[in-house]
């Protein structure tokens, strides 16, 4: 079975050829490898051209939906692995994500791990990063990690371009709706870079969220999201004081898994560990906040272009 890997990237000039070591490093070699540029002003795209074993294609202004579209309707092959280029893969990425398709699978949902040294890092990562032990049949992939055969994402409707972000979780969704076979491979692992700083970190949460509500996706569980901080102001706002103690307990239990994971992926009887059971829970408001924010925007921004949510 021949594969064909590709992946988008703009701007990854200090990351790009990391991605591309990780990449001939596998124990399975793609058969292809195919990245669509964006239109970076950094070298990278320079980069991509000097790769002798690298097919590099340029679409200034394409949007990472249509930069995949374009990607994989250049590749050869009919079975396409799909990542970013500034990523890092593990030795084994590619040979595990295309096992299940190699076992009859349609798509192989692939995994992601943190890359960043920081405790900034380590904490925004253990709000949105699960560890593989936490996974269900259902987990939906990022286009990070993940496989498909070429039949099934014709079936599913390509990436959709009209769609800047959450693009991946909306293909998904029509894979399933597709009746797509997918099956889960958390040993497949993409190393994913974290963004060093809260204002990254908070546009991009923020963008995650209004790309769902552009797309009209998860609106029970962002539903949820503004209720539960709702419902805690008015308890700690209200002169019922003992309505307070519930709200807090409620909160804790709500932190109790992603302080876990901070715990366990820090290094033993390091100070960061313990700084990071203070700050998991703030870096669990900072980021339902922005993405509370970025969800009014996307409804504001559907309403504007008159999509129907």
């Amino acid at each position: 079975m021949k594969v064909s890997l590709v992946a988008t990237v703009k701007d990854a000039g200090p990351h790009i050829e990391e991605f591309l070591d990780s990449m001939r490093a596998q124990t399975r070699a793609p058969d292809e490898v195919i990245v669509v540029d964006g239109g970076s002003t950094d070298g990278t795209f320079e980069t991509l051209q000097r790769a002798t074993d690298v097919t590099a294609l340029s679409d200034p202004g394409a949007n990472i939906a249509k930069g995949r579209n374009v990607a994989i309707r250049a590749a050869a092959h009919d079975v396409v692995a799909v990542t970013d280029a500034d990523c890092v893969l593990a030795p084994d990425w590619l040979q595990r994500i295309v096992d299940p398709i190699e076992r009859g699978a349609d798509v192989s949902a692939g995994f992601y791990r943190p890359l960043g040294a920081s405790l900034l890092q380590a904490c925004a990562a253990a709000v949105s990063l699960p560890e593989p032990d936490e996974l269900a049949p259902g987990w939906m992939p990022s286009a990070r990690s993940v496989a498909f055969r070429r039949e099934a994402f014709e079936s599913a409707g390509a990436y959709p371009e009209w769609l800047d972000v959450g693009e991946d979780m909306y293909l998904n969704h029509r894979f399933v709706e597709s009746g797509a076979s997918i099956e889960l491979c958390p040993d497949a692992v993409a190393y994913w870079r974290v963004r060093p700083t809260l204002g990254g970190t908070w546009r991009q949460y923020a963008r995650y969220a209004e790309g769902d509500a552009v797309a009209g996706m998860y609106a029970h569980r962002h539903a949820i999201r503004f209720a539960s901080y709702l419902v805690g102001l008015a308890a700690l706002m209200s002169r019922r004081r003992w309505l307070a103690w519930p709200a807090a307990l409620a909160g804790a239990a709500y932190a109790v898994r992603p302080m876990r994971r901070a715990w366990r992926r820090l290094p033993q009887g390091s100070p960061e560990r313990r700084a990071a059971l203070a700050l998991v829970p703030a870096m669990m408001a900072f980021i339902d906040a922005a993405k509370m924010w970025g969800y009014l925007r996307g409804l504001a921004a559907g309403r504007r272009n008159g999509r129907s949510l």
